[in-house]
């Protein structure tokens, strides 16, 4: 999470120097629940100075609408507000549409083609760090050689079981984590 424009800068800064991968790009900036976690004048440096430097930027529907300047309430929104985000310079866009569109339905725009991707919605409290680890596994799979369109299709199947996993083990009270380690447990049997 990269709060202020000078923190953003900074990192903006650095990558221009030090860039060797695909970079994912998540701008957290609005939480599940509802609260905004960046200062305004940090939304131009994301913009202008980190933005065009992504790959693939994986906002959610709150963020794309601070970002866009514009509100989403479909599918269609979500595909226009993508379209937009991409003339700031990202290769591609994947509006995570988990919060409010329809099933759990993510669209990637690559720059000329639209993409849907159809999650089932799984009721559960636990999916704290869903976008950080939607985004990790993105950036893995990227960094694997996996096109754009074929790296959101299994980084979705990955949270998708994280969700499902964490949704049957609970963690603490209120918003618990997904389960990362589900993969394995399911390969390899229970790890206890």
């Amino acid at each position: 999470m990269l709060s202020t424009s000078g923190i953003t800068k900074t990192v903006a800064s650095y990558l221009e120097k030090h860039l060797a991968s695909p970079l994912v790009v998540d701008p957290v900036m609005v939480a599940t629940t509802g609260a905004v976690l960046l200062e305004k004048d940090a939304i131009e440096a994301y913009k202008t100075k980190l933005i065009p430097l992504a790959t693939l930027i994986t906002p959610n529907i709150p963020e794309a609408e601070v970002l866009s300047g514009m509100e989403i309430h479909s599918a269609d929104d979500m595909r226009a507000a993508a379209k937009k985000l991409s003339l700031l310079g990202c290769q591609a866009v994947l509006v995570k549409g988990g919060h409010r569109v329809e099933d759990a339905m993510d669209i990637l725009y690559d720059g000329s083609d639209f993409h849907v991707y159809k999650g089932e919605r799984i009721e559960t409290d636990n999916t704290h760090g869903t976008g950080c680890t939607l985004s990790s596994a993105l950036a893995v799979m990227l960094a694997r050689g996996l096109s754009i369109a074929d790296a959101v299709t299994g980084a979705k199947k990955y949270i998708s079981g994280a969700i499902k996993r964490g949704a049957a083990d609970s963690v603490g009270h209120g918003n618990g984590p997904v389960h990362h380690f589900w993969f394995y447990e399911d390969k390899w049997g229970d790890m206890e």
